[in-house]
Formats: C-alpha cells, structure tokens, sequence
C-alpha cells in the first residue's frame, strides 16, 4: 500500500483534532501544519481517493462547532524547511508528548 504525503497530512490533522474535540471545554484548536495544500482537501467536496479522513475531520468539526458557538479552528501555516522558531519549539514539543490515543475508528 502506497501513502501519499497529503494522505498522511490529512491523516494526522484528522487524529490531531479528534484529539482536541474531546478535550473538555475546548473553544479554540489550532492546526499548525507545513502542508496547508493538505488541509484543504477537508472542505473539498469532490471525490478523491483519502475522503474518508476529510469526511471523518468533518464530522468531528461538526459536533466541535454545535456545542459553542464561540468554538473556533485556525490554520497556520508554518513551512518546516524556513525553520522557524515557533515551528522549531512546537516540533520539539509534540515529539515529547505523552499521551493516550482515544482515536474511535480505524482508516480502511
């Protein structure tokens, strides 16, 4: 099985807001991500082959905005090859992370 890069972007964006859905009184998540091209397949409405991951971001975004309506989800863009300092701490950061996945469902 072959992955491409946006497959696997979409994917860790999908697991990364299934992630901040379900922590409680979440308003505001933040997806920071070198791949902006990416994160747009989520609110692409054609077919294309890794819609699963986008319709299953949807669906997570969809109950995140129902229960506030003060809830809010940015894009940042932030190229990992201009190094820069914010992208250099959260990189360090996430990779010293220890935590527990509650990812419900597995991709086909």
């Amino acid at each position: 099985m072959n992955v491409t890069s946006t497959e696997a972007e979409l994917f860790l964006i999908r697991y990364g807001i299934n992630q901040a859905v379900q922590v409680p009184n979440t308003e505001h998540i933040i997806v920071i991500t070198d791949t902006i091209p990416a994160a747009r397949y989520i609110l692409d409405l054609s077919t294309y082959l890794f819609q699963l991951h986008s319709i299953t971001i949807f669906q997570d975004l969809r109950a995140f905005f129902n229960k506030r309506s003060i809830n809010s989800i940015m894009f940042w863009d932030c190229p990992s090859n201009d190094k820069w300092p914010f992208y250099l701490v959260v990189n360090k950061e996430t990779k010293q992370l220890k935590i527990n996945p509650i990812f419900p469902c597995r991709s086909s």
